[in-house]
């Protein structure tokens, strides 16, 4: 069966354990090569983007959003595993989290950040449609034959690319069509990437 690492791109049989560099990071799906359609969500972007600029940040729970009569726009997975959600009223989510960080919102850096991976992404394909600042839909029908690797590799390499130079992470779902596509990105966040073929289309809609 059709396996790729993701952390050194080597393409393999199904494996546990890639052969090359012992990476337990494994994609393995019998139509990995063959599914052209993604989708590509950014992991609690904003939270991410203030966590890269100041790295004090690290470790701790980061919520963006307004004062305590404000809502929660975003909060980073140390948050989320308090309880805090997007759209939360503030005082009920310092009341789960009240050791929390609270940043009001800098879009001019997200925007910046956004269009670096939107950059990014115009090189693997010119269809792509946006969904927000931080997830799009890619289709990448013309992978193979324009940079001689199939879809699932360029998107393994886009992810490592955004966390290389741009310091961020993202979840790759990758399907035959956008729907599943974005279901399959939610599947493992963060640093996910899932894979729904064709035979498992029945499962997922039912």
């Amino acid at each position: 069966m059709p396996a790729l690492c993701r952390d050194c791109l080597t393409r393999t049989d199904a494996a546990r354990r890639c052969p090359s560099c012992d990476s337990p990071r494994m994609l393995v799906h019998p139509e990995l090569f063959e599914l052209t359609i993604a989708h590509m969500d950014c992991d609690a972007f904003y939270a991410s983007v203030e966590k890269r600029d100041d790295p004090t940040l690290e470790g701790k729970p980061v919520i963006i959003g307004g004062g305590r009569r404000g809502v929660v726009s975003t909060a980073c997975y140390v948050a989320r595993i308090r309880g805090v959600r997007s759209a939360m009223p503030m005082f009920q989510a310092l009341k789960l989290c009240p050791e929390a960080v609270v940043l009001k919102p800098r879009m001019a850096a997200y925007v910046e950040a956004s269009r670096a991976i939107r950059a990014m992404m115009e090189e693997l394909t010119p269809a792509i449609e946006p969904l927000s600042l931080d997830e799009a839909f890619l289709d990448l029908s013309g992978t193979q034959r324009l940079h001689g690797a199939p879809p699932a590799v360029m998107l393994a390499r886009l992810t490592r690319r955004m966390k290389a130079e741009l310091g961020l992470t993202g979840s790759i779902g990758l399907s035959h069509n956008k729907f599943l596509a974005k279901v399959a990105s939610d599947l493992d966040k963060p640093r996910g990437f899932s894979v729904i073929g064709r035979a498992e289309t029945a499962a997922f809609l039912r």
